[in-house]
């Protein structure tokens, strides 16, 4: 299959364009398209991923089904059939990477669950021993495992600006104490229930981000759901604490970009054609590991 850049779907106008998604109003619905872009240190890449978007809304949907009995969620269908007529001449750009939901009011702030000390957790531990203000045991090596799972909110940041860790007393003045704290047990009880199941597949969940919203009074878990994007994917088989581990996200195209010493800044580089064919193996071969069967 060709990647797919951006969706055009003529006279339906898209809600939203975030880094990675194409959000478009479907009645009391949206239809959420994953495109195969790829964003890194915060800026979208001008090279798509082929099966990029295929990978990230087959997983979720099925992480949404294996933890249904943990929250609800707001899938409704991912049968182009389903959707509202005017989406349906549009086959070539939906089937398989998008997602018939329900409209939620997001809560607008991100729900990161760690279970191991790596990326900017590492980062805020070296600084001064915690992360997002939970101190943490003196002496831990960069990629060790956690004692216990910690809940470490994040702001939400468009493109081009770096999403902020914030404390949870932080995130419970935005919030409010009660939802701050109900975030907090759901986020953990989702992530170590996730993670005890990737284990069993040979990948170790290392941190996540979840997105929850409101659809009338009920709590539910929305948008992408760990996949290679929203969370840190390490083989089990070759993990070795005391420096970065091998992942199946994009980590590697972190990694070239570091490597060509871009300054960050906008225009983004092109990747080349064996990062590209690489960065598409690891995402295909994440969702194959999770779910036992091809994609």
């Amino acid at each position: 299959m060709e990647p797919l850049f951006e969706t055009h779907l003529t006279g339906i106008q898209p809600l939203a364009r975030g880094k990675v998604r194409d959000i478009y109003d479907a009645g009391d619905f949206l239809v959420i398209v994953a495109s195969d872009r790829l964003s890194a240190f915060d800026y979208v890449l001008p090279t798509p991923i082929p099966d990029k978007g295929r990978v990230l809304t087959q997983l979720t949907i099925f992480w949404l089904d294996l933890l249904r009995d943990v929250v609800p969620n707001h899938f409704v269908s991912a049968d182009v059939d389903d959707y509202p007529a005017g989406f349906r001449p549009y086959r070539d750009q939906l089937e398989g990477r998008s997602m018939l939901v329900r409209r939620a009011r997001m809560i607008e702030v991100e729900c990161v669950a760690r279970g191991y000390v790596a990326g900017s957790g590492w980062k805020d531990y070296l600084r001064g021993g915690s992360i997002c203000g939970i101190a943490l045991p003196a002496g831990l090596r960069e990629s060790d495992r956690l004692p216990e799972p910690v809940f470490t909110p994040a702001t939400k940041a468009a493109s081009g600006h770096h999403d902020e860790n914030i404390s949870f007393e932080t995130a419970a003045a935005q919030l409010g104490e009660s939802l701050a704290d109900h975030l907090r047990t759901l986020t953990l009880e989702v992530y170590s229930r996730a993670a005890k199941y990737a284990e069993t597949r040979g990948i170790i969940i290392a941190d996540t981000k979840f997105e929850f919203g409101f659809i009338g009074d009920q709590l539910v878990l929305a948008d992408e759901v760990l996949t290679p994007d929203s969370s840190r994917f390490w083989p089990r088989s070759s993990y070795q604490p005391g420096g970065p581990q091998a992942s199946y996200d994009k980590q590697y195209v972190r990694d070239y970009l570091e490597s060509i010493h871009w300054n960050k800044q906008p225009p983004a580089p092109a990747l080349p054609p064996d990062v590209v064919y690489r960065t598409s193996e690891k995402y295909r071969e994440a969702y194959a590991l999770l779910t036992g069967k091809p994609l």
